[in-house]
């Protein structure tokens, strides 16, 4: 089970992050929250390097990225190598995009998820294993993607 988790939210994303930080601190997470710290306007792709960047590093164990619609910082975060973010609004994928695509990012969005429904896709997401097995080469189709 994941216990340091990285945060990062744009303007959009920052209502629903405060309230899956909270949440996840309740539960008895380890939060390190890269921002945004209000809800002034900041570009999405800048918000999410920090904290992936601390995935990546293993100073974190995952990491939660909030924006409008999560798509946005989805998109910037999978640009890392080494990163598998997903946008999920519903406990199916939130679950199997960890039990089959080893997902080390869960992106939602701030103007899509309610805070009750995202705090549950958090904590399924951080509480779900990698299946391996036949996965397993398929994760590594996708690293070699990134070469």
């Amino acid at each position: 089970m994941a216990k340091v988790i990285a945060l990062g939210a744009d303007h959009g994303g920052y209502v629903l992050k405060e309230a899956v930080k909270a949440y996840l601190t309740e539960l008895g997470y380890e939060c390190r929250d890269f921002g945004t710290h209000s809800e002034a306007s900041v570009d999405y792709p800048d918000m999410a390097v920090p904290p992936c960047k601390a995935v990546l590093s293993g100073e974190c164990d995952k990491a939660l990225l909030f924006c409008g619609t999560g798509v946005g910082i989805s998109i910037a975060a999978n640009k890392l190598k080494g990163i598998r973010a997903c946008c999920c609004s519903d406990a199916f994928s939130a679950k199997y995009t960890r039990l089959h695509n080893d997902a080390n990012v869960l992106c939602m969005g701030g103007r899509v998820v309610g805070p009750g429904a995202a705090c549950e896709l958090a904590e399924l997401f951080l509480t779900t294993e990698f299946e391996g097995g036949r996965h397993e080469k398929r994760i590594a189709k996708i690293h070699a993607l990134e070469e």
